[in-house]
């Protein structure tokens, strides 16, 4: 159930994050929302590891956010849905993002304004930043059969590869705005009436790849996904699953092989579902002995 210290403004803007034991991240970036709009926003933060009397309860209190405790994890797609839902009905503009987030002053007044430049354009991301300031490749293209396999194959072995290059788009110099397939969840500003109109993100995906489907989604909708790279913002790290990463490894090659079933769907593509999960269970496998090699 929802929880709310009672705001009376009607705010147009909103932010939507999720917390898993984010208690250390969480202030920073509430901290930072204060100065991200000049407009009055509304925070909402689902919680999927609530404890009694937590610091992150304590910590919406004093930010005047919506508390939604959630009775189980159900993983970063459906809790961000169960955070959107309980936003005020003023809102039509919704920033969705990581609790481990760092925005810059202006940040959701900047990326609003870029936005509503065009009607057609569904979510617009900023550049992230990674904390020692290089770049994170957050705006890809979405997965095809040759850049899929590629990239799953050889993105390890050979970080260099074409099919990895043209999927990061890491070749391209970020300082102009360009359309993406995708862009990452980690922050990512989506018009409220598109996003609830597709179903938000699918809750099939308990972790990973629920923003490549939404991307995806809103392309085939006719929808833009832009990358506005003028706008920046600073992203601290993984900090949930950094003690779990052989098990984050197959939530994500599970996640991706669950977007591709979708997007190559039917019997008659059968061969090509067959032949992405061949290299995506090589991939893990790999992936997997190296980490634990790492940690021996």
């Amino acid at each position: 159930m929802a929880t709310s210290s009672g705001s009376t403004t009607h705010p147009a803007y909103g932010i939507a994050t999720v917390s898993y034991g984010s208690e250390e991240v969480l202030g920073p970036f509430l901290a930072s929302v204060r100065r991200a709009s000049a407009a009055p926003l509304a925070i909402a933060i689902a919680d999927n590891l609530p404890t009694e009397d937590s610091a992150v309860t304590r910590l919406a209190v004093a930010s005047n956010a919506i508390y939604v405790p959630l009775p189980v994890n159900v993983g970063y797609g459906a809790a961000m849905n169960a955070a959107v839902a309980a936003l005020p009905e003023s809102v039509t503009w919704v920033l969705l993002s990581n609790p481990d987030v760092v925005l810059s002053d202006g940040a959701v007044d900047r990326l609003v304004d870029a936005a509503q430049a065009d009607s057609h354009i569904g979510s617009i991301g900023p550049a992230l930043l990674n904390s020692d300031g290089t770049l994170y490749p957050s705006a890809r293209e979405v997965p095809s059969l040759r850049t899929g396999v590629g990239h799953a194959m050889f993105s390890n072995l050979w970080p260099t590869n074409p099919w990895s290059r043209r999927y990061r788009k890491d070749s391209e110099i970020p300082t102009e705005q360009r359309d993406a397939g995708w862009l990452s969840g980690a922050c990512l500003l989506v018009r409220r009436d598109v996003f609830t109109g597709l179903g938000g993100f699918d809750p099939r995906f308990f972790m990973y790849f629920e923003d490549v489907d939404l991307g995806f989604r809103l392309g085939k909708d006719g929808y833009r996904n832009v990358y506005e790279p003028s706008v920046k913002v600073t992203h601290t790290g993984a900090h949930s699953t950094t003690t779990e990463s052989v098990t984050m490894i197959a939530a994500h090659h599970t996640s991706a092989k669950l977007f591709l079933a979708k997007k190559y769907a039917g019997p008659l593509l059968w061969p090509v579902r067959a032949t992405l999960t061949a290299g995506l269970a090589i991939r893990s496998a790999l992936v997997t002995r190296r980490v634990r090699k790492q940690g021996n």
